[in-house]
């Protein structure tokens, strides 16, 4: 059993637009890479129950190749720099990702 921070170099979040954000995870090589996109391990339901959002919020999660990378895009629940947004950047949003948990 590994956190996702162990398995991965890259995990970050930022905004796509004012009204997204995307984040990225990169891993560390290859081998763990692969099982990851073909176990599909990164899914709509685990996005949704780290963040806590409804799946119809989550997108285009995408599964870069050439990088060993995975992309994901969440919507808002507040456009950025809307009163009551704490991360204009949106730069701090990918904490969640960072105590999953799997078994590899």
């Amino acid at each position: 059993m590994k956190n996702l921070s162990d398995l991965a170099k890259v995990i970050r979040s930022k905004n796509c637009s004012p009204f997204q954000l995307t984040f990225d995870i990169i891993f560390i090589d290859r081998q763990i890479y692969k099982v990851f996109k073909k176990d599909k391990l990164i899914s709509q339901k685990l996005i949704s129950l780290a963040f806590n959002v409804p799946i119809s919020k989550i997108s285009d999660i995408t599964y870069f190749d050439p990088a060993c990378a995975i992309k994901f895009v969440i919507d808002r629940s507040i456009s950025s720099g809307s009163v009551g947004d704490s991360d204009v950047y949106g730069a701090q949003q990918h904490a969640p990702l960072l105590s999953l948990i799997f078994n590899i």
